[in-house]
């Protein structure tokens, strides 16, 4: 197993393990009341729970897409977008519920460079290997 393989299964199984442990223990069960805050303030009290759960079940169902491979690319930029939306609303409208306030539009930032350096450069896409084939 060449290098950039095992870089791009040691990205995706971190990619996952993002995903799943903010769906499962962060939301789902609750074990970061934080996130349940964050859903309130944005969406309002009354259903917060609920969403919270929902976003939590979306959370997981992210990871057996990426595990999936189905569209790949496309999973990849959905990712990248969920994530970019959901840290500027949260950037904005509560900062102050953050775990590093403001500050974490930098580590949404660097998990979206990985999410792409994952599937578009790592990933042994037609393009790389097109590069490859070229520089020989």
């Amino acid at each position: 197993m060449g290098l950039t393989k095992l870089l791009y299964i040691i990205a995706t199984t971190f990619i996952c393990l993002v995903w799943f442990i903010n769906g499962l223990l962060c939301k789902v069960l609750t074990l970061v009341p934080r996130h349940q805050e964050i859903v309130s303030r944005i969406l309002g009290a009354e259903y917060a729970w609920l969403f919270t759960k929902a976003i939590g079940v979306a959370e997981i169902l992210m990871v057996v897409w990426i595990v999936s491979r189905i569209q790949r690319r496309f999973c990849s930029l959905f990712q990248i977008a969920v994530v970019a939306t959901m840290n500027i609303m949260e950037f904005i409208l509560v900062p102050d519920l953050l775990l590093f306030g403001r500050m974490n539009i930098v580590f949404a930032s660097l998990f979206i460079g990985l999410i792409y350096v994952n599937e578009f450069i790592l990933s042994g896409s037609k393009q790389l290997k097109i590069k490859q084939e070229l520089n020989a």
